[in-house]
């Protein structure tokens, strides 16, 4: 099955068409047949197309919404100059599968997607303002380009810690706002949290009951899951992806109070201070520089840039912090593994939050921590250590193809 994953932002679209099936899930011989994005949506789109022992391409198109970008990239797909030989027509791609942001209490698992779902997704649209109308249009845009008999599915972020007890994902608030407007903690990167737990079950061959791990995902959004016995139990974004460790340009945790001081003090509505705690916080509010670890790391280095040092520092202390709490709260762990893009591949940042933890059994080895970049998975702790740590690169468009087709078999879906 030829299963095309998209992931609609407001005006960038990220895809991928992966052939997979029941038999290819099993053996783990799913294959990428190309993957893409596509860049200023409503305008001369920016094109930038990558396939298996090629170049990555970059072009323009005029592209004035989700459906004409859908229908480039099936177009693209079905011509020569693509070299994809599994998709000659549109008749080829059997699936299409969202990455869908926030799907509140109601979707626990990924779904087929039916008029009944999509409203279901539009109802959290106040939870997810910036990300679920963007994923709805790009539902839309599928089934105009595709038709409605072609089978789509919703993957949703917030599905995989919809296992967090009540304790954890409650706010010390008045409770009747709970119940009034479903206030509470839903967490998201879950599908990440998810598909590294899962190859860390395959690369230590054990069960998922046996699976009691701390997840760090680290990229321009970065957030910290506790799975216990395979299901998440706690993780630090909350109602909104804002909460939780410092990121490139996101605040993570500060005190409340700070929202109302700034508002008065600069003159600003609580929406544009909400605005600045997410575009403009961070790595890059602390730095004044940029929200690029890789340009951070290299300031610090070879400038001495006292600000990009501070930046770094206070990214790593909140994450190592988060990682002492997490442990704490789930009566410890068996491993903790590292994920995203600075996760995978910034072995500087890994050993600065790691250092500290000695005490609790984490003890890196230089050289593997060294060696596990671009794209390699394996252990980066010394043989024998108490507590492990992994670096495995995360593979959501993966488990969104795989999910897909769990969808459209009707096989039992495997959290």
């Amino acid at each position: 099955m030829n299963v095309l994953v998209l992931n609609c932002g407001s005006s960038t679209i990220k895809f991928q068409l992966i052939a997979t099936d029941l038999e290819r899930i099993a053996q783990n011989t799913d294959r990428r047949l190309a993957r893409g994005t596509i860049e200023r949506i409503g305008g001369e789109a920016i094109i930038t197309l990558v396939m298996a022992g090629r170049e990555a391409q970059r072009l323009t198109a005029p592209l004035r919404d989700a459906r004409a970008a859908v229908e480039w990239i099936i177009r693209w797909a079905c011509s020569e100059t693509s070299g994809i030989t599994e998709v000659q027509s549109v008749a080829d791609v059997q699936a299409v599968g969202h990455r869908v942001v926030h799907g509140g209490e109601r979707f626990t698992h990924s779904v087929l997607i039916t008029d009944e779902v999509l409203r279901g997704i539009e109802e959290c649209i106040d939870l997810a303002p910036l990300h679920n109308p963007a994923n709805i249009k790009g539902i839309v845009a599928a089934r105009e380009v595709f038709g409605v008999g072609l089978p789509q599915a919703a993957v949703f972020d917030t599905a995989f810690h919809q296992t967090l007890p009540d304790h954890a994902y409650l706010y010390a608030i008045p409770y009747q706002f709970y119940r009034r407007h479903r206030i509470r903690r839903y967490g998201f990167h879950g599908t990440s949290h998810r598909y590294v737990a899962y190859r860390y079950r395959q690369l230590r061959s054990i069960e998922r009951e046996q699976t009691n791990i701390i997840t760090l995902h680290l990229g321009n959004g970065c957030s910290i899951a506790a799975i216990r016995a395979g299901d998440s139990v706690d993780t630090s974004m909350g109602l909104t992806p804002l909460e939780g460790l410092v990121m490139g340009t996101r605040s993570g945790d500060i005190d409340p109070a700070i929202i109302d001081f700034i508002a008065v003090k600069e003159g600003l509505t609580a929406e544009a201070v909400e605005s600045l705690l997410n575009k403009q916080s961070g790595l890059i509010g602390i730095s004044g520089l940029t929200n690029d670890m890789r340009e951070l790391l290299a300031e610090a280095h070879e400038n001495d840039d006292r600000r990009a040092r501070l930046a770094i520092e206070i990214f790593c202390y909140r994450a190592r912090k988060y990682i002492g709490a997490y442990l704490a709260g789930v009566g410890g762990a068996d491993a903790v593994v590292f994920t995203g893009g600075i996760g995978e591949n910034a072995a500087e940042v890994r050993a600065r939050i790691c250092a500290g933890l000695e005490w609790l059994g984490l003890e890196l080895d230089p050289e593997r921590n060294e060696a596990q970049i671009h794209g390699r998975e394996g252990l980066i702790t010394r043989d024998g250590a108490r507590l492990a740590a992994y670096v495995i690169p995360t593979d959501e468009e993966l488990l969104i193809a795989r999910d897909t087709v769990r969808c459209v078999t009707g096989a039992p879906q495997r959290y």
